[in-house]
C-alpha cells in the first residue's frame, strides 16, 4: 500500500506565469474525461489546442477528432515542438514521464487541469461544486440541467456525458458554475486533491467513503481531504450534504457556512416519501422539514438515483430557482452516459452499460436494475479495473455485492502488472467467493473468452448489465454487435 505521503500537497505552477500573450496550449493526457471537456472549453475560446496521451482510443479519440485538436500518441520530447506557450499537465502524467521531463527543463509555463479550470471556467463565476465518492456525476450532470431549464444559462464540467447536452462541458454566461470535483491526487507537482482548486461557493457533499487505494492508505486520509475542503467554503456560501451518511454528516458540521441535509431518515431538511417505481418515471414524494410535501417524476431509477435528485434539488432550492421549472427539469433529465445506459435490445434482450467500480455502486446499481426490471433474469458482467478494485483492499466486499444478480461474469482484471503482488485483486476468488453464496458465477481470462460465454449463457428476456469504469475492449457494443447477427 503506498503511504500517506502521496497526498500531501506539492508546490504548483503560480498562475501569473501565463503568458499574456497566449495562443498555444499543449495538453498532456488529453484523453481524460476531464482533459478532454477543458481541451473543447479552450478550443472554444480561441486557442490553439494540441495534446498528447498514451491510450488514444474511441470514444474520447472522436470527440478530440471532432474538434479538429491534433492528438499525438504517446508522450515524446517532440510534443513540445512548436514550443506550445503553455501546457496543461493531467494527472495521469508522472513525474518520470519523458515529455514530462523536457516539460520542467524547457521553462515552458504549465498548469495542472484544476487549475487551469480555475483560471479560464471558474474566474468571476459562483463556482458550484459537487463532490463525494458516489453520484458526483449524475448528481452535477442534473445540476447543470435543472439551472438551464432555470434560465440560468450555467456553466459547468462534469465527469460524463448528459445526454440532454450531449457533451459535458458549457461556457455559458450566467453566474453559476457547476463542476465536479473529486478528491484524487491533481498532478505529479501537486498531490493535494482536485475540489481544492475549484474556490466553491455552493458545495454539495454527496457521501464519504474509502476509494482510490493507489494515494490514499486507509478511510482516514480520504476524509482529511474532505475536511481540507470543508475548512475553505466561505461563510457566504452554503453546503448541501447527504444526511444519510453519517461520515459526511459529521464532517460537514465543521464548515462555516450554512447546512442543508437531504435523504432518506428522519431529521434531515428534504426527505424522501414514498417512492413508486414506474416506466417512463419513477415518482417521488419529497417532504420538506416544515412539512410541505410535493412530487418529483424523474426518468432515473434507483435508490442512489433519489438521492441524487434531492441533492440537486436543495441546490436549486438554496438558489432560489422557480419549483416549477425545477421539477419540469428534473422530469425532462435523459440521465447520463455510461450511468445505467441502454445500449439496445435484441431479440429480446437488453444491454445495459454503467461506470459502476466502487463495491458500494456495484451493489446500488445492481439492486436498482433488478427492481426495475423485476420480472427478468440479471446478468451482472464486472470489470474490476479501476485502481482500487484491481487491489485486494476491496476483495471482501465485492463478494456481498452481487446478490441481487442471476448470474455473475467476472474477467480478469486488466494491467494487473502494474500492481504490486501481495496488493493484487483475485477475480478467481471474487468468484469461488460468490459459488459459495449460491450465485451462478464464472471467471473468464479475458474479455474474448467472456464474450464466447456470455452469447452461449444469455436469452430472451435477459437484462445484460455490464459494469467498468473503462472501456471494456467495447464490450457493450461488441454484445450488441453479436446479438444483431
Amino acid at each position: 500500500m503506498n503511504s500517506g505521503a502521496r497526498i500531501s500537497a506539492g508546490p504548483a505552477p503560480e498562475l501569473n506565469r501565463i503568458p499574456r500573450s497566449l495562443k498555444h496550449i499543449h495538453m498532456m493526457g488529453i484523453c481524460g474525461v476531464g482533459m478532454a471537456s477543458l481541451a473543447g472549453l479552450l478550443k472554444n475560446k480561441g486557442f490553439l489546442i494540441t495534446g498528447s496521451d498514451q491510450n488514444v482510443y474511441p470514444p474520447m479519440s472522436h470527440y478530440l477528432r471532432d474538434l479538429s485538436i491534433s492528438v499525438k500518441s504517446g508522450y515524446r520530447v517532440e510534443n513540445l515542438i512548436p514550443r506550445p506557450d503553455l501546457v496543461i499537465v493531467g494527472n495521469v502524467i508522472t513525474r518520470s514521464n519523458p515529455e514530462a521531463l523536457e516539460l520542467c527543463k524547457s521553462g515552458i509555463p504549465y498548469l495542472s487541469m484544476p487549475q487551469a479550470l480555475r483560471e479560464f471556467a471558474l474566474k468571476g463565476r459562483k463556482s458550484l461544486l459537487v463532490c463525494g465518492t458516489h453520484g458526483k456525476t449524475t448528481t452535477s450532470g442534473l445540476a447543470a440541467w435543472v439551472l438551464e431549464q432555470a434560465g440560468t444559462d450555467p456553466g459547468f464540467m462534469v465527469g460524463g456525458i448528459p445526454h440532454n447536452f450531449g457533451r459535458n462541458f458549457k461556457e455559458g454566461r450566467g453566474d453559476y458554475y457547476v463542476v465536479e470535483g473529486d478528491e484524487y491526487d491533481t498532478a505529479f507537482f501537486d498531490k493535494g486533491p482536485k475540489f481544492l482548486h475549484y474556490e466553491p461557493w455552493g458545495t454539495i457533499l454527496t457521501s464519504i467513503e474509502y476509494d482510490h487505494a493507489d494515494i490514499y492508505k486507509d478511510v482516514g486520509q480520504v476524509i482529511e481531504s474532505f475536511r481540507k475542503l470543508m475548512a475553505i467554503l466561505p461563510p457566504d456560501g452554503f453546503l448541501i450534504v447527504n444526511g444519510d451518511d453519517p461520515v459526511a454528516l459529521d464532517e460537514s458540521r465543521r464548515a462555516q457556512c450554512p447546512a442543508v441535509s437531504y435523504g432518506f431518515g428522519d431529521g434531515v431538511d428534504w426527505r424522501a416519501g414514498k417512492i413508486i417505481n414506474g416506466e417512463p418515471f419513477t415518482r417521488i414524494e419529497v417532504v420538506g422539514k416544515t412539512g410541505e410535501s410535493f412530487e418529483i417524476r424523474t426518468q432515473l431509477y434507483g435508490r442512489h438515483n433519489v438521492s441524487n435528485l434531492l441533492a440537486a434539488f436543495a441546490l436549486a432550492e438554496m438558489l432560489g430557482l422557480e419549483r416549477a421549472l425545477v421539477l419540469d427539469g428534473m422530469r425532462t433529465f435523459k440521465g447520463i452516459k455510461r450511468r445505467q445506459e441502454v445500449i439496445g435490445e435484441k431479440r429480446g434482450i437488453l444491454v445495459l452499460d454503467d461506470f459502476a467500480h466502487h463495491p458500494t455502486a456495484v451493489e446500488e446499481t445492481i439492486g436498482a436494475v433488478k427492481e426495475r426490471y423485476e420480472r427478468r433474469r440479471l446478468v451482472a458482467v464486472f470489470e474490476p479495473r479501476s485502481n482500487s478494485s484491481r487491489r485486494s483492499v476491496f476483495q471482501a466486499e465485492y463478494a456481498s455485492c452481487f446478490d441481487r444478480a442471476d448470474a455473475v461474469f467476472i474477467p480478469e482484471p486488466p494491467l494487473m502488472e502494474t500492481i504490486p503482488p501481495d496488493e493484487r485483486f483475485s477475480s478467481r476468488r471474487l468468484v469461488e467467493d460468490l459459488t459459495d453464496r449460491g450465485l451462478n458465477a464464472l471467471y473468464c481470462p479475458d474479455t474474448d473468452h467472456l464474450l464466447g460465454e456470455l452469447l452461449q449463457e444469455v436469452k430472451e428476456g435477459d437484462v445484460i448489465l455490464i459494469m467498468s469504469n473503462g472501456s471494456f475492449d467495447n464490450l457493450p457494443q461488441r454484445l450488441m454487435k453479436n446479438l444483431e447477427s
